[in-house]
């Protein structure tokens, strides 16, 4: 199960993603690389079929200056997955002898970043439709993207858009953490980037165990304030 998010805070956005993979055809489990740079202003992760991903992967690392000028940053990602995606489908083998499963995985693409100092949140599903996110503040990819939607649908009256970028690493991880304890397919190591207009940061693990620590101490006042509702 892949779960992929972005929010949008009152200066800065925040993607984040397990790095669980799971193949049910062949019965594999295994950690990976979710998200990527997308230039020095943004980032992108995405789910689906591994191979499409990689393809999509060299395309952004080719070209992101390109994508993050462009006039309509959502159609210049755009024009440059549907191809990537047109072909794998377009080779992909329905049937094959001796095997039951089938169907051609969904492979959907969630970027995030500035152009200049206007946030931007991009979604392209699998048949290439363009899906922009920056100004619901909250949009999740992947199997487990329905249960990331709910989890952040629960947090929405802390306000996320109109904190610091800090509260929204918070938060991401905290969605995260909920699904992780409670999907087998969702696990760590989790990974979050910190993306400003100045720059955006992918954060190292000592970062993340700082942020766990956060979201331990959040749920810790939230257990006090709960206890004190009667007193």
């Amino acid at each position: 199960m892949t779960v992929v998010l972005a929010l949008r805070c009152v200066d800065g956005l925040v993607l984040a993603s397990d790095s669980q993979i799971t193949e049910p055809g062949r019965g594999l489990t295994y950690p990976a690389q979710k998200l990527h740079s997308l230039g020095k202003h943004g980032a992108w992760g995405g789910s689906g079929s591994r191979a499409a991903l990689y393809d999509i992967r060299q395309m952004f690392d080719a070209e992101p200056e390109a994508i993050l000028e462009a006039p309509d940053v959502g159609r210049a990602v755009q024009s440059r997955v549907l191809p990537i995606l047109k072909h794998h489908y377009s080779t992909f083998i329905e049937d094959v002898p001796g095997e039951t499963a089938g169907g051609t995985p969904a492979t959907y693409v969630l970027a995030a970043g500035y152009t200049g100092d206007r946030p931007f949140i991009v979604e392209v599903d699998p048949h290439g439709l363009i899906g922009r996110h920056e100004e619901t503040g909250f949009h999740a990819i992947g199997s487990g993207a329905p249960m990331a939607q709910q989890a952040g649908a629960l947090l929405a009256h802390f306000q996320m858009s109109e904190r610091d970028v800090a509260y929204g690493v918070v938060a991401a991880l905290r969605v995260l953490d909920a699904l992780d304890r409670t999907s087998p397919n969702v696990g760590p190591p989790m990974d979050i980037c910190r993306i400003t207009p100045e720059e955006a940061r992918h954060l190292n693990e000592d970062e993340i165990t700082d942020v766990y620590k956060m979201v331990s101490r959040w749920s810790d006042l939230e257990q006090r304030a709960l206890d004190d509702l009667f007193a």
